[in-house]
């Protein structure tokens, strides 16, 4: 429906902004056409467009060859879905999918992750110097293997990741996956990649009988400031290079790059041998 748009709209100036949409339901198209209307962007109506994005993305440049290129991109696609009708002509076109398309499986055809086309399609989308953000589901940012791996590998190699934080659970009001939101710039201008684990932040909520979970203003300024100034934060968040990332396994995964803590106290060689007498003691009661 629009909302990420909007949001984006009022942070970069409805006058200052020309909005282009493309979602493949009918509801959701309009819902946008009419917030299009109550939020001052009236130019952009004719450019809400309701058709599949995948297989037939209407925004083309002038020539109608090419995908056109946006100075920003957000999307909040679906994660898995039954497309098996479409994927032969998805995978028709390598250019624009180079890291592949999911196959049908055998069983659960609806556990195809179609969010893996939609993140290439917003990279393949971006302007030289532009910047997109999409929302994914977490266990993507750690993955070993597939579709998923080579989407990491390319956008960690061409330093267009610019960072990611990854959500606390229910916090999305259509899905009780854990998600995280992904950040590209595609300028590669970045030394470092701010990743942040805000998966303990919020608070939670009742929605009819279903347990959520909500940001207060507190937790998205201490996103928002730590994510711009790319500052660490004791188990919370990590600035680290492409090198560093590559050394994990192109995981982007703020907790795999923490320091691990041991707390321990200075003790007499005697005060050591008689705790472990203790401890052998108490086994040897226990086994008897």
């Amino acid at each position: 429906t629009g909302t990420l748009l909007m949001a984006l709209s009022h942070q970069i100036g409805e006058d200052r902004c020309t909005i282009f949409s493309q979602d493949i339901s009918q509801r959701s198209n309009k819902m946008l056409k009419l917030n299009l209307l109550l939020n001052g962007l009236v130019s952009s109506l004719d450019n809400a467009i309701q058709g599949d994005t995948l297989v037939n993305p209407y925004h083309k440049s002038d020539d109608g060859k090419e995908l056109r290129q946006f100075d920003f991109v957000v999307s909040n696609p679906p994660f898995k879905m039954d497309f098996s009708d479409t994927r032969e002509k998805i995978a028709a076109m390598p250019a624009r999918f180079w890291a592949g398309v999911p196959n049908v499986p055998a069983k659960k055809k609806e556990s195809m992750a179609i969010y893996t086309c939609f993140i290439q399609h917003v990279i393949n989308s971006l302007k030289k110097t532009g910047k997109g953000a999409i929302v994914i589901p977490t266990g993507f940012i750690t993955a070993k293997s597939g579709i998923e791996n080579k989407i990491l590998k390319k956008i960690v190699e061409d330093k267009i990741v610019y960072g990611c934080v990854s959500m606390p659970s229910n916090v999305f009001a259509n899905t009780g996956t854990n998600v995280s939101v992904l950040f590209f710039d595609k300028a590669a201008s970045a030394e470092k990649v701010i990743l942040i684990d805000a998966s303990k932040l919020g608070e939670e909520y009742k929605e009819g009988k279903n347990k959520k979970r909500r940001l207060l203003n507190d937790d998205i300024d201490l996103i928002v400031n730590t994510f711009k100034n790319k500052k660490a934060v004791e188990n919370f968040s990590v600035a680290v290079s492409y090198a560093e990332i590559k050394e994990k396994g192109y995981s982007l995964s703020a907790g795999q790059y923490f320091d691990i803590k041991i707390d321990y106290v200075d003790i007499t060689e005697e005060e050591f041998n008689n705790r472990m007498a203790n401890y052998k003691a108490e086994l040897s009661r226990q086994l008897d």
